[in-house]
């Protein structure tokens, strides 16, 4: 089993898709590596969360339009759900780089990435949640600040331009 799933699932899934060849081996290690959930910058933001004396849940899973959806970290009380998006995966207009390699594959992908992310924002503003995004090139006491501001208030603005945060 890997991480949860069949090897028969994995076969299925990956039959289904057309993934291109990886390049090199250090390519291949370096995708192999990727994490979903508990990345360094999650740790680091959940860790000054804490420190701060906040008590969230994390990877919570719920349900909105019929979707299933994973939060990094969730304030359930307050209906506040946190993701921290990696700048490679989700785009970042100021760290997000396109690979050289196999563009076909990966401008779709990564531009299906960024519009989930607002398609799971506004299914979870439907149902009354509050969403913030954190970059993850973004100092965690900032993003633990912020995310504080926003427990206190309901209608906190973000007052950065960079997205921060996105509050709302």
């Amino acid at each position: 089993m890997t991480r949860g799933r069949s090897r028969r699932y994995l076969r299925r899934v990956h039959r289904s898709v057309q993934y291109p060849e990886p390049t090199n081996a250090s390519a291949t290690r370096v995708m192999l590596g990727n994490r979903k959930a508990d990345t360094k910058p999650e740790l680091r933001l959940r860790s000054e969360l804490h420190r701060r004396g906040l008590r969230f849940r994390k990877n919570f899973a719920t349900s909105a339009g019929g979707r299933r959806i994973v939060v990094d970290v969730v304030f359930p009380r307050h209906r506040l759900a946190v993701f921290v998006d990696g700048c490679f995966w989700h785009m970042c207009p100021e760290h997000g780089t396109s690979p050289n390699s196999n563009r076909w594959y990966w401008t779709p992908k990564l531009r299906r990435n960024a519009e989930r992310d607002g398609e799971v924002d506004e299914l979870l503003r439907a149902i009354g949640w509050r969403v913030l995004r954190v970059w993850e090139h973004t100092c965690a006491s900032s993003a633990a600040g912020e995310i504080e501001a926003a427990l206190r208030g309901p209608n906190h603005a973000m007052r950065h331009a960079d997205r921060l945060v996105d509050a709302s």
